[in-house]
């Protein structure tokens, strides 16, 4: 009898094993006629990878114009935050050994996705071809094409051995330079006289206009990274003056990853995202777009800083190290803070001590005495801390960060910020996790200030069919809780005196057509400074995207913003008025031939004031691309006209522009736009990028009045010359 149940494992264990393998050469052939079958469709996947894939960059492009307008500024820096796409493009990520934090670092895939992925990966062996992907639940050709310039498949495994010899003979060296100006005169840089800067020392630029950035980079493979840069705005004196030391802002840092058991070790400037953002979250991040499940944040944890933004970053020392299934994250952080002094005393050794400050400045800009004043005025120490338990399909994280100041932040009283954050230190801690059951996805964060103040958040992703995926998510944040470091999804610039529904759904109504929809319904509490009292407001956007042909792809968006704001009507009280904004655009994208691309944009908005005259918007926009594989000339041209009231019915159009760098004008009043992006790849180690873009304004004469950058003209133009060298 025992013999029998020996003799009936062995049967079934090889039973076992000649379904597995049957199950591997299934894949194989599956992939392999996979491939064949998309040759038709697919461009060779080399070429694809080294040109720009449009269906990502439609998408990363509409999360920068939302942000963009959210910040209401053209030239904040988030270079940093899509950086990484241009990383993976140079290091793509191997799905047969990626992790899943590398890939959710993306930010293409939901966490469900990637867990449907790893559990393909165990239990059929390595993936054959890209295109397998295809029999993985969640993947689709769309979700294809759009991963595929960052990833490949290979069975070579090569991050488990690393040397310096290794280190030093295939590491990758990288240096940019950028030069930048406004053509015209503005008055700001009038060489002033000896009565105005005696009289007027704030009515002037110190430097000259152009605007300077240099780095070099040198990277191994994901592992070892390694940056110095500086910059210098326009304005800004260049070695003489007040910046004898050449650039007023650099920056630097030694980092490394995935290197035995150390994560991430980062020494000099990073950038810290944890969570949802709640507790610690040093940097800009997407937020609601049309793409719904965007309503997640994945915190990366540490990472490297090589951006030139002078205020979103720390500087010090961080690290993360893997135990298993067990992250424990360190990091300290001391740099000097521009502020604005409110009250000061002399020292004993006879300086000025500054004793308070108004409020923290966050332009980075040192171009006029003022400024000059304000820089570096206080320094700030700051330690903080993870502890994270990761499974497959869990995750629970703990966080804390302590920050003190040399100098307290008092602010002028005012009705509307008694809660906000007033002293010399604050510590905020917090619990955050993301649990997948199946097709669904659970996550959170809740976090609690020094003053216990609290905010919360829960937000989840169901996929409720192939074709069907919903978002849901709520936020409470209360009006007391402070954290200058936090960048949670939210209305405000901080997670403070908010609470909100949220629902959103994505359908595949055709393989060509695909409806995204998100409803945000908000309500603030207490007072802010653009509405008097309690208020509330609606967010709904709708956008239908529809490809009838791999070289025709168009888009349709509809979005509406509803809140209450003062009545700007003069008056000798305040209350609040309906404020209501219609954004419709129209976008399609045609590849003409195998070199030329052409893009169109229609874009209206309208502006309901209520007790004000109605305003409306409207431009359009032609691009023509040529990138011939190949050839090392591309070449980028649009011309665009638009006609608006004032700012306030304004249009944001994103612009390409050079590599590291981007562009998303406000273009308001009435006039044209026209700017020509050229990229020629000189040799093989060697580009260089020039761009000149011009605004005339049909209905001004003078441009900017009354400000350091007043035009005494209707043009405005700026040149943009960026070179690399790489070796």
């Amino acid at each position: 009898m025992h013999l029998v149940k020996i003799i009936r494992s062995q049967q079934i264990k090889q039973a076992l094993i000649k379904k597995r393998n049957f199950i591997k050469v299934k894949y194989y052939i599956f992939g392999l006629l996979i491939s064949l079958i998309s040759a038709k469709n697919y461009a060779q996947v080399d070429s694809v990878r080294q040109k720009t894939n449009d269906n990502t960059d439609e998408q990363i492009t509409q999360n920068i114009e939302l942000l963009s307008e959210q910040m209401q500024s053209e030239d904040g820096d988030i270079s940093n935050l899509i950086e990484i796409y241009t990383n993976y493009k140079k290091h793509p990520l191997n799905l047969n050994h990626a992790k899943k934090e590398e890939m959710m670092e993306l930010q293409l895939l939901s966490e469900i996705q990637i867990n449907h992925l790893i559990n393909h990966r165990e239990q059929n062996g390595y993936l054959m071809t890209i295109y397998e992907l295809q029999s993985i639940e969640g993947f689709d050709v769309s979700t294809i094409k759009k991963i595929l310039p960052y990833v490949y498949v290979s069975n070579y495994f090569n991050s488990s051995f690393f040397s310096v010899n290794e280190m030093m003979k295939y590491g990758k060296h990288e240096y940019v330079m950028r030069l930048q100006r406004i053509i015209e005169n503005q008055s700001g840089y009038m060489k002033p006289d000896s009565l105005t800067q005696a009289t007027k020392p704030n009515s002037y630029y110190l430097g000259d206009p152009n605007r300077i950035f240099a780095r070099y980079h040198f990277q191994y493979n994901n592992a070892v990274s390694v940056a110095f840069s500086g910059e210098k705005d326009a304005g800004e004196e260049f070695f003489k003056g007040t910046q004898k030391k050449g650039f007023d802002f650099y920056s630097g840092h030694i980092g490394i990853k995935n290197i035995k058991f150390v994560k991430t070790l980062v020494i000099g400037d990073y950038q810290a995202t944890f969570g949802q953002g709640l507790t610690l979250w040093q940097g800009f991040a997407f937020g609601k777009s049309a793409s719904v499940m965007s309503i997640k944040r994945y915190g990366s944890g540490i990472k490297a800083y090589q951006s030139f933004d002078e205020n979103r970053f720390f500087r010090g020392i961080a690290g993360t190290i893997n135990f298993k299934k067990i992250e424990l994250t360190g990091l300290v952080s001391y740099k000097k803070l521009d502020a604005n002094a409110s009250l000061t005393d002399t020292s004993a050794n006879g300086g000025i001590e500054i004793i308070s400050v108004s409020s923290l400045s966050l332009g980075g800009l040192h171009n006029t005495n003022n400024l000059i004043q304000d820089k570096a005025s206080i320094s700030q120490l700051l330690l903080g801390g993870n502890a994270a338990y990761n499974n497959r399909n869990f995750h629970l994280g703990c966080t804390f960060q302590s920050m003190n100041l040399s100098s307290k932040i008092t602010k002028t009283k005012t009705l509307y910020n008694p809660f906000d954050y007033q002293g010399k230190q604050n510590i905020v801690g917090g619990m955050d996790y993301s649990y997948v059951f199946k097709n669904a996805n659970l996550f959170g964060e809740y976090a609690i200030s020094l003053n216990k103040g609290q905010a919360f958040c829960q937000g989840l992703i169901l996929v409720l069919d192939p074709k069907l995926t919903f978002t849901a998510h709520y936020r409470r944040f209360e009006k007391n809780f402070q954290n200058l470091y936090g960048n949670a999804i939210s209305e405000n610039t901080l997670p403070q005196n908010e609470k909100s529904i949220y629902v959103g759904a994505e359908a595949k109504l055709f393989r060509s057509l695909t409806l995204s929809i998100f409803l945000d319904q908000y309500k603030f509490d207490w007072i802010k400074s653009t509405a008097s009292s309690p208020s509330h407001g609606r967010e709904v956007l709708t956008q239908v995207n529809f490809i009838p042909t791999k070289k025709i792809d168009m888009s349709l968006r509809f979005r509406n913003r509803n809140q209450f704001k003062n009545s700007s009507v003069e008056n000798n009280y305040t209350y609040l008025v309906p404020y209501e904004q219609s954004n419709f655009r129209y976008h399609v994208s045609i590849q003409l031939t195998n070199d030329i691309k052409i893009k169109s944009r229609i874009e209206y908005t309208f502006v309901n004031k209520k007790n004000e005259p109605d305003e409306e918007g409207v431009a359009f926009a032609q691009d023509i691309i040529y990138k011939k594989v190949g050839n090392p000339i591309s070449i980028t041209l649009r011309y665009a006209v638009f006609d608006t009231k004032s700012y306030d019915s304004r249009v944001y159009i994103y612009e390409n522009d050079v590599l590291y760098s981007y562009s998303v004008p406000a273009l308001y009043y009435k006039g044209q736009r026209a700017y020509l992006l050229l990229n020629w790849d000189i040799t093989r180690h060697f580009e260089i990028w020039i761009r000149i873009a011009q605004s005339i304004f049909d209905n001004q004469r003078i441009l900017q009045a009354g400000s350091l950058n007043q035009i005494d003209g209707n043009t405005k133009s700026e040149i943009k010359f960026q070179l690399r060298l790489k070796f």
